[in-house]
């Protein structure tokens, strides 16, 4: 029993680490000139409820199938 807590705490220490150097390492990747993009600039919305995803307002996008759904929209009479 007492091994298996050792392999656990052992597992538990090396998947820290692991990322804590993945997270250091993607510091690497960002050049000091970056620019945040229009998405990261509006942010998340509030969490709805505890177990709530949170939503992203991007609104910057546009629907690629927009005028397809207008056009079923007309069809429907909606």
């Amino acid at each position: 029993m007492s091994n298996k807590l050792i392999y656990i705490a052992i597992a538990v220490a090396a998947m820290a680490g692991a990322i804590a150097y993945g997270t250091e390492n993607q510091k690497n990747y960002v050049p000091e000139d970056a620019v945040l993009s229009q998405a990261a600039e509006q942010g998340l919305l509030p969490k709805t409820g505890v177990f709530g995803a949170d939503l992203n307002k991007e609104k910057w996008h546009e629907d690629p199938f927009g005028d397809i759904a207008q056009k079923v929209r007309a069809q429907n009479g909606r």
